[in-house]
């Protein structure tokens, strides 16, 4: 009975030994998630246009400057017409802010870079990591928005503020469109998503949960940074007014680590069900 015990717990940290190696990989195991989304409201002219994703890199200690290279490398490959950028840039100190924009300048995207600011952004210089968005050529959405514009047809792209550590004004995202326009909104946190209260939201892009970043094998984590638990942790979520997607993120927080929540630079195409 004991040479069985001793066997059995053997094994377990055996296993125990191998997920803490395997959490030490999979940060650098990054997935290109394609997602396409289709809407009657897509404007014939934007029909089949890529927009790729990407968000929470947290370069700092745990993510490099030549990971931010190799990651703007992979997104230029992908030959996107339009980027998004969903916050939380840099990780604990200020120091990282110019470095990682002086990299995230080489994305290219013909329609435009766009992006919000994160909680950690807020923490480290909202004014720094600002003007080094402008410097890098990325458009800045928080509380803002714009139409763009092909063959004489236009989408509305806007975005609000961090939840946790800003305001939220969307007025400047709904307040000029019809309920046939198709608009993307873009927000750090998923939350927000609760409060958007009419159908003139098509499609909101959202990170900061990380997928949960260590999770019981993809299907719940002990800790999530959102005040509505894994209802909005990863994935595609058709929510009453619109359909969110929320990005598992490329970068990690606290430990460098992920179990099943692999870093993620989603790939959306708009397809018009006309």
């Amino acid at each position: 009975m004991l040479k069985k015990i001793i066997k059995i717990l053997v094994f377990l940290i055996i296993l125990f030994l191998l997920a803490i190696c395997y959490s030490l990989i999979e940060p650098y195991w990054l997935q290109i998630k394609k997602i396409v989304i289709t809407d009657d409201d897509i404007p014939e002219a934007f029909q089949d246009i890529k927009i790729v994703f990407i968000t929470d890199i947290h370069h700092g200690t745990f993510y490099s400057i030549d990971r931010v290279k190799k990651l703007v490398d992979t997104v230029n490959n992908l030959k996107p017409h339009m980027i998004f950028l969903g916050g939380d840039y840099v990780y604990r100190d200020k120091k990282y802010i110019k470095p990682v924009f002086e990299e995230l300048k080489n994305l290219y995207a013909p329609e435009g870079k766009f992006g919000v600011l994160g909680n950690h952004d807020h923490w480290q210089s909202k004014e720094l990591t600002l003007q080094s968005m402008k410097d890098g050529g990325i458009k800045d959405l928080d509380n803002s928005s714009m139409w763009i514009y092909r063959k004489e047809e236009k989408i509305k792209i806007g975005g609000v503020g961090d939840f946790m550590t800003d305001t939220q004004d969307i007025n400047s995202t709904v307040k000029d469109v019809r309920e046939k326009d198709f608009v993307i909104l873009l927000s750090h946190s998923p939350d927000y998503v609760e409060e958007i209260n009419n159908y003139k939201i098509d499609l909101m892009l959202s990170g900061h949960t990380h997928g949960g970043q260590v999770t019981f094998f993809g299907l719940w984590t002990p800790f999530i940074p959102s005040i509505y638990g894994d209802k909005y942790r990863t994935g595609i979520i058709n929510t009453k007014y619109t359909k969110l997607i929320v990005s598992n993120g490329t970068g990690t927080v606290i430990k460098p680590v992920r179990f099943c929540a692999r870093p993620q630079i989603l790939v959306i195409y708009l397809r018009s069900e006309k």
